[in-house]
């Protein structure tokens, strides 16, 4: 009665929260319905603005993470009553179970039901966030498209040059007229003296930034270009960054130096606020053209000779000047109201210029690099592309603005910010080549992580250029976010989805089993393997095979942790194991053999074997391969099948102790006893030759020319058999000589048919 009474409390205890619960969740189900619903009807009247659109598209972009984040809705639960019902087993054929059991099945079918619907829910609410989102981008960039292809008048219509020219002049009087005023204004109220020496300051130090300190941070560099060390690169790296920083921090110190004065007008405001923008313009340029094209003998890391680094530094400053102008006067057209068409005739020459400074860039950037002694320039490809590309756009930009395309003057823009970001990734890259340089490459080894840092580093800094590049050429800042979404959301197999957080879940675990499966077998072979009894190729077979089983460990313990199912992988495994039974099957035969190889040991790594015709010393065995070193010094790679199905012969499995032969002939009529005795002292006094059993010398037969011997006697080493052989050849031609043996050769008498007819001839 008492547990009742306690029970029946905490039922109307948690009432209210779970109504709650539940009031909460039906208002966030209408919210997003009438965010789902306004969003439909705005697709399909197809007039929204883009402001309207990106509103709206925002509000899709939470909804979509949050009920991405619901897909996930408890999972533990799902997979504790998915293996509660797999502990019950799968349903008799026949039917017949225990009532207890049916029962049990059902409630945990019904409570499987109702966990799994939010999760449902949430995957159709995401699906169909999703879809609005695709189809707003897909309205923008209609739009975008639009604007770009739309054609306006000619800036070349002569009625459009006065109009031109009088805004130009109307700008600069009118900013005059302003400064006049402002001064007029301050002097009047006696309150610009106060402000002059605060003015002052700004101004001084300003010009002390950009032209003084920006030379001497100049000579410093330069100094330590000529000092060597293994973190110099650095150094000069970071030096290179305060290079840029002190002007840009003297630019912005004049543009507060100049507003301190309060004597500007509107115009002359804009124009003082564009001056730090326009200024990095000039500044970023002159560092980044002494990067690529640097001063002095050295050729830099791209090997242009010295005039064409002067030209390419030349054009590069001119193309920034112009640049900077063209900000300038855009910021002071931006205050009054000019036609479009008075703009684009404004805009013309300027991109006409550039266009022109930009082909000479091109042309210089295309030159070949100088083959300079004990330095190598790049690859002559990416200069050509960019090269071709800068001569492309020099003529395409001005023609399309020229013809009514306000496009020109975005593809002018864009590339010349791109050739920027393309200068700023050559740039980092080589910094991160000169850190990984090894102070003596002619004795450095660098091997495994260490060698591979430097091109993750730079393929990293690549993708990292990828999305400034794709803002530059247009992209807005929705459609990165969006692309991140759908690295986010995965690919989905079967009813798994994999997420870029179990990816590097994935690689993580791989990675540090991966490290310490290598760490144990470089301690296995160089500490403890050393100790025991084992020869160098069973060392070599056991740090082998533990290689294979610590890899294929950590792979299992990898897509654990990560929450792969592997069961949902049936088919594609399937599939995959028919397509090793028909096309894989070498593949796997030779690494089966392999595994055979280093489980049975009929052959390892230092042993002398003959196969297939070849013979040399095995160097390596790897998984699908075996690599044997000729006497000739070449390698071998013979496949792992060949030596387990194969007939092999190895000279020094076991032991080094073999067998050499070394054929004797000598002339008829010469004492055969005393041969022998010669023949056995020769051997027995071989440094190499055993013992026990003792050399032996054959008279193995009569031959044609001579009377045949042999020794035959037990090395020590049968890797120097043919030194041994030319050894005892040295020595028996000389005790024969001694002895006065002679070593017969073979003699051939020439017998005339008809000498007669010869004579018959002659005379």
């Amino acid at each position: 009665m008492i547990q009742r009474f306690a029970l029946l409390l905490c039922l109307v205890w948690l009432w209210p929260i779970g109504a709650a619960a539940q009031d909460e969740e039906h208002a966030q189900d209408l919210a997003w319905e009438l965010v789902a619903t306004r969003a439909e009807n705005l697709v399909q009247s197809g007039d929204a603005s883009r402001f309207v659109v990106q509103q709206l598209r925002a509000e899709l972009v939470i909804w979509r993470d949050r009920f991405l984040e619901n897909t996930s809705v408890n999972a533990g639960r799902l997979a504790t009553v998915n293996a509660q019902i797999a502990a019950l087993g799968p349903v008799p054929e026949t039917g017949e179970e225990a009532q207890s059991i049916v029962d049990r099945r059902a409630a945990l079918d019904r409570q499987r039901r109702t966990l799994d619907a939010p999760r449902r829910l949430a995957e159709e609410s995401f699906a169909r966030a999703n879809g609005l989102i695709g189809e707003f981008d897909a309205i923008v960039l209609q739009q975008q498209t639009q604007a770009l292809t739309e054609r306006s008048a000619t800036p070349l219509n002569p009625t459009y040059i006065g109009p031109a020219l009088l805004a130009l002049w109307n700008v600069g009087t009118t900013i005059v007229v302003e400064t006049r005023g402002g001064f007029s204004a301050q002097i009047a109220q006696d309150a610009l003296w106060p402000k002059i020496p605060r003015a002052a300051v700004y101004l001084v130090i300003a010009v002390a930034l950009i032209g003084a300190g920006r030379r001497r941070i100049t000579q410093w560099r330069a100094a330590l270009l000529q000092s060597k060390g293994r973190l110099m690169p650095l150094w000069i790296f970071l030096l290179a960054i305060v290079q840029i920083l002190v002007p840009v921090v003297g630019l912005f110190l004049l543009t507060r130096g100049l507003q301190t004065l309060g004597v500007f007008g509107v115009m002359g405001e804009a124009v003082v606020d564009a001056i730090p923008t326009a200024g990095f313009a000039v500044v970023f340029a002159w560092w980044l053209s002494r990067q690529i094209f640097p001063l002095g003998p050295l050729c830099g890391f791209l090997g242009y000779a010295e005039d064409m680094r002067a030209a390419g530094r030349r054009y590069a400053l001119a193309i920034a000047w112009v640049l900077a102008f063209w900000l300038l006067l855009d910021a002071a057209m931006a205050v009054i109201d000019v036609a479009q068409h008075v703009v684009d005739a404004l805009v013309l020459p300027i991109v006409a210029v550039l266009g022109v400074l930009l082909w000479g860039l091109g042309h210089t950037v295309m030159q070949k690099p100088v083959e300079t002694e004990g330095a190598r320039g790049s690859s002559a490809r990416l200069r050509g592309a960019l090269g071709k590309i800068c001569i492309a756009i020099a003529i395409v930009a001005p023609l399309a603005l020229a013809l009514g395309y306000g496009a020109g003057q975005n593809l002018m823009l864009s590339w010349l910010y791109s050739l920027c970001t393309i200068g700023m990734l050559l740039f980092l890259q080589r910094l991160v080549l000169d850190l990984s340089a090894p102070d003596n490459p002619e004795t450095a080894q660098q091997t495994g992580l260490v060698a591979l840092a430097p091109i993750a580093i730079n393929l990293a800094l690549f993708v990292a250029a990828i999305p400034v590049l794709a803002l530059i050429w247009g992209a807005r800042v929705d459609d990165l976010a969006e692309v991140w979404a759908r690295f986010r959301e995965g690919f989905a197999i079967g009813e798994s989805r994999i997420s870029p957080t179990d990816f590097l879940t994935f690689a993580m675990v791989f990675g540090l089993g991966y490290l310490l499966t290598r760490t144990v077998q470089g301690t296995l072979r160089k500490t403890v393997l050393p100790r025991t009894r084992l020869d160098l190729g069973g060392q070599n077979a056991v740090v082998a095979g533990f290689g294979y089983v610590g890899i294929i460990l950590a792979a299992i313990i990898a897509i654990t942790s990560a929450g792969i199912d592997l069961s949902n992988l049936a088919i594609v495994a399937g599939a995959l194991s028919v397509g090793i039974g028909f096309g894989l099957q070498n593949i796997v035969s030779n690494f089966v053999s392999g595994i055979i190889l280093l489980i049975e040991r009929p052959v390892s790594e230092g042993d002398w074997i003959e196969v297939g015709g070849q013979m040399g010393y095995v160097r390596a065995i790897s998984v699908r391969s075996t690599r044997i070193e000729t006497f000739d010094r070449t390698d071998v790679i013979v496949p792992n099948a060949d030596l387990v199905s194969g007939q092999v012969t190895n000279w020094t499995r076991g032991n080094l102790v073999g067998r050499v032969i070394v054929p004797v002939g000598v002339a008829y009529g010469t004492d055969v006893k005393k041969v022998a005795q010669i023949l056995r002292e020769i051997a027995e006094a071989h440094p190499l030759v055993l013992m026990t059993p003792p050399p032996t010398v054959l008279f193995v037969g009569f031959g044609a020319d001579s009377l045949d011997f042999e020794i035959r006697a037990i090395l020590r080493d049968v890797n120097f058999v043919m030194l041994t052989k030319s050894e005892m050849n040295f020595e028996i031609s000389r005790r024969f000589a001694e002895e006065g043996i002679e070593i017969p050769f073979a003699q051939r008498d020439i017998w005339l048919r008809n000498p007669e007819a010869l004579l018959g001839d002659k005379t």
